[in-house]
C-alpha cells in the first residue's frame, strides 16, 4: 500500500441487466472517494464482457497493482460471487462479500431456504424450470431466481396473465419463483459487519410505493423513502435481529441490504443484496446518512475495514 494514498479499482457495468445501474453505482463511488487519500483507478465490464482498460488479462494485472477494489458490480457475473472469485485469485482485497456469500444471496430459492433454517417467515412459494407445470389458483408474484433491480418481477392477479409473466422471468434465469402475495410494509436494513466481529444496523428504510415496487417504480422517483422508518421497538428489534441472523448465516462481509416485508405475523424476508445499489441516493447510502454516516465516510469505512481485515 502506498504511504499516502491508497490505490483503489472501482469496478463498475458488467453483463447483466443491471449494467446501467452499476455503471451509475462506480461512478459515484469514484468520484466521491477524497483524491488526497485515494488514487482511483476506474474499471469497466462491457454488456459483452469484455474488460477495460486492457483486456481481461489487462484488468487482472491492473487489479494486482491496487491495494483494493471495489467491484461495485450488481446482478450475475458480479455480484454473485464471480468477481470476488476473480480477485481471490488475484490476491486482492475486495470490498464486500466472498464467493459463498455472493452465490447464495443471489439465488432467492437458497437464500429463503436459509432462512426458513432459522425460523424467519417467508413466502410460500414453487420454484419453477421451463419444464415444470405450474396451475395458477391466486395471485401471485414471479421472479426469476438470480436477478435485480426487480428486472423480470411481476405481480400476477389472472390466470391469463402468467404465461407472459413467466416467460419474461425465464427470459432471465432459467429457474422461477412464483410466490404467495405478501401483504404488508416493504422495509429495508443495511447490516454493516466490522472487522472485530461487531454488527451494525442502520436504521431502517420503508419502501412506500402504489402497488409492486418493480423496475420502474425503483427508478421513475415515484417511490417514497421513509428513513428513519416509523418502527415500534418490537417491530424493529425483530426486523434487526433477523437481518443479522440471516447476514450472519449466509456468511456475508462488508455491507449487505436485508430486504423484509413487515406483517402482522412478524418479517418477513423478500431478499438479500450483497452488492446493492450504492450512490449517495440510494436506499444503502440514505440509511446510514440518517445515522450520521456521510456518503464518503460510509466508503472509506468499507475500504478501511477490508484492509484492517
Amino acid at each position: 500500500m502506498s504511504a499516502s494514498r491508497v490505490r483503489v479499482a472501482v469496478v463498475g457495468g458488467g453483463q447483466s441487466c443491471e449494467h446501467e445501474v452499476s455503471l451509475a453505482s462506480a461512478a459515484a463511488i469514484a468520484d466521491a472517494l477524497d483524491p488526497a487519500a485515494y488514487d482511483v483507478v476506474r474499471v469497466t465490464v462491457g454488456r459483452d464482457g469484455t474488460w477495460s482498460p486492457g483486456g481481461l488479462a489487462g484488468a487482472v494485472e491492473l487489479l494486482r497493482g491496487c491495494d483494493v477494489v471495489v467491484p461495485a458490480l450488481h446482478g450475475p457475473r458480479g455480484e454473485d460471487g464471480t468477481v470476488a472469485a476473480l480477485c481471490e485469485l488475484a490476491g486482492v482485497p475486495y470490498v464486500g462479500s466472498g464467493v459463498g456469500a455472493g452465490a447464495l444471496a443471489m439465488d432467492k430459492w437458497a437464500t429463503k431456504l436459509v432462512a426458513r433454517s432459522l425460523g424467519i417467515g417467508v413466502a410460500p412459494d414453487a420454484l419453477l424450470t421451463p419444464g415444470t407445470a405450474y396451475a395458477w389458483t391466486h395471485p401471485v408474484v414471479v421472479k426469476p431466481v438470480a436477478s435485480g433491480s426487480s428486472h423480470g418481477v411481476a405481480l400476477v392477479g389472472s390466470a391469463d396473465a402468467l404465461p407472459a409473466a413467466l416467460a419474461a422471468a425465464f427470459a432471465l434465469d432459467d429457474r422461477v419463483l412464483v410466490e404467495d402475495v405478501v401483504v404488508g410494509r416493504e422495509v429495508d436494513l443495511a447490516v454493516l459487519g466490522r472487522p472485530d466481529g461487531s454488527r451494525v444496523v442502520a436504521p431502517a428504510l420503508e419502501v412506500v410505493a402504489d402497488g409492486i415496487f418493480d423496475t420502474g417504480t425503483k427508478y421513475d422517483g415515484s417511490a417514497e423513502f421513509r428513513v428513519p422508518a416509523p418502527l415500534a421497538d418490537p417491530e424493529r428489534e425483530a426486523l434487526e435481529a433477523a437481518a443479522v441472523a440471516v447476514y450472519d448465516a449466509l456468511g456475508c462481509a462488508g455491507v449487505a441490504r436485508v430486504d423484509f416485508f413487515l406483517t402482522d405475523a412478524g418479517p418477513v424476508l423478500n431478499e438479500v443484496n450483497t452488492m446493492p445499489g450504492f450512490t449517495e441516493q440510494s436506499q444503502v447510502p440514505k440509511m446510514f446518512a440518517a445515522a450520521g454516516t456521510s456518503y464518503a465516510d460510509l466508503l472509506d469505512l468499507l475500504i478501511r475495514d477490508t484492509l484492517a481485515a
